[in-house]
């Protein structure tokens, strides 16, 4: 029974020992970004969440983030991160949308931060004594800031959207969003980082595509060509869906609708991360040693020569 609990405090003061050297950790990421809003989508009607997400337009993003460990179960991470988003209504069996033939893409600088909680920890992968490798599951949720600059396509060559207001509306490029999500990293001989992290930003804006409610009547040919892409040949190239109506050309007129308001978009990443930890000196090393780290000098006794 003595020798079990020596076991227990050892192990217990040298994973804390571990956490207390490795609180921060930075590094980058790489990985996958998909969209949730008007353009494109999955067949038939509007659907949430990832039903009305299409694979085929999945694009990518790479970033930067700097963690620190607050304590063995809350930590926070700041990221810096760059996302491209882009959909096609050419890629969707929905006649209304495929009829619209809109599409765009977004080049989008993102600034999070997040509280990350530790779910689940394993401090000794593969139970091999030396505690050079951990496991760590976290929820994590926060706020963001992003710049969003979403541009459209007209005979090869992309146009800013936002200045053009194809919808008569002014909205912002900086906008605010809500990031939340799961994840999970090995710490590999104690100083490098490796995991996999999902995350899902609902937003304050329904123009990261530029489409939200009404078509407009414009006079400039160009505003008017990108803002209304609908063509007699596209529609008769549609397939009829059961239990939708098919467009005609008077669908897409001034006063009609172009998307839905009434939901903001949304987007998704999923990343690869690689870090390095910092190693630190524990604060029992802070108390034994404050002297070689040039704190709490002895004071030296000031003596008289005597005579």
């Amino acid at each position: 029974m003595r020798k079990q609990v020596y076991i227990l405090v050892i192990s217990l003061i040298t994973s804390f020992t571990a956490y207390s050297q490795y609180r921060i950790d930075y590094g980058l990421s790489v990985g996958a970004s998909n969209y949730l809003g008007e353009i494109g989508g999955g067949d038939g009607s509007r659907r949430g969440g990832f039903a009305d997400m299409k694979l085929d337009y999945t694009r990518w993003n790479l970033g930067g983030f700097y963690r620190y460990r607050i304590s063995p179960k809350f930590g926070i991470k700041g990221a810096l991160n760059y996302i491209r988003l882009s959909a096609d209504d050419a890629k969707t069996t929905n006649p209304g949308r495929k009829g619209r033939n809109l599409n765009f893409k977004n080049d989008m600088l993102e600034l999070a931060a997040q509280l990350e909680l530790y779910i689940y920890k394993v401090n000794d992968v593969g139970r091999t004594g030396r505690y050079s490798t951990d496991f760590n599951l976290y929820v994590f949720g926060g706020v963001g800031a992003f710049y969003s600059n979403p541009k459209g396509e007209l005979d090869g060559k992309w146009y800013a959207l936002q200045p053009l207001q194809t919808e008569g509306v002014s909205y912002n490029k900086i906008n605010f969003s809500i990031p939340v999500g799961l994840g999970f990293y090995y710490t590999i001989q104690r100083k490098y980082r490796l995991g996999l992290e999902f995350g899902w930003r609902t937003t304050f804006t329904d123009y990261i595509d530029d489409v939200s409610d009404k078509y407009v009547l414009h006079t400039d040919p160009l505003v008017a060509q990108l803002a209304n892409k609908n063509d007699q040949s596209i529609i008769d190239g549609i397939e009829p869906v059961p239990g939708e109506p098919m467009p005609t050309v008077k669908t897409y007129e001034p006063g009609d609708k172009r998307g839905d308001p009434e939901h903001n978009d949304s987007y998704a990443t999923l990343t690869v991360n690689f870090s390095w930890a910092i190693r630190g000196r524990s604060n029992f090393y802070r108390s034994k040693h404050n002297w070689v780290l040039g704190k709490n000098k002895r004071k030296r006794r000031k003596s008289r020569a005597k005579f």
